[in-house]
């Protein structure tokens, strides 16, 4: 699955079709994490629920932001998203429970750990 680099900017994306009235967050959640642990038979992902890891990304849907080379964390430094004004903004991220990123800081700790497939 190679091409622009996008994966960075692709739950704004999803953010904005939500803004515009064209998808729920409830469609926009299916879509983004429950369909992928399903499609690829990822155990205990994808959902919230008990004894599922918590994977959670929690956003402000009222905080603008601009992407711009002092935010793009690709490898290749550049995205052709470069300019576009986002209306909502990730605020903190959770891998296995574990804070990992807090409003533009990342964590020190890396908590992933090997997935399984059914």
């Amino acid at each position: 699955m190679s091409g622009a680099p996008m994966i960075q900017h692709s739950l704004y994306i999803m953010l904005e079709l939500y803004k515009q009235g064209l998808i729920s967050l409830e469609k926009n959640a299916e879509k983004s994490c429950h369909n992928v642990a399903i499609l690829y038979g990822i155990e205990m992902r994808g959902f919230i629920g008990k004894g599922y890891f918590a994977d959670l990304t929690l956003v402000d849907l009222y905080s603008p932001w601009t992407v711009g080379k002092e935010n793009i964390l690709y490898k290749c430094g550049w995205s052709p998203l470069e300019g576009q004004i986002f209306q909502s903004k990730v605020t903190h991220r959770f891998v296995n429970g574990n804070l990992v990123y807090e409003n533009g800081n990342f964590s020190e700790f890396i908590p992933g750990q090997r997935l399984e497939f059914n």
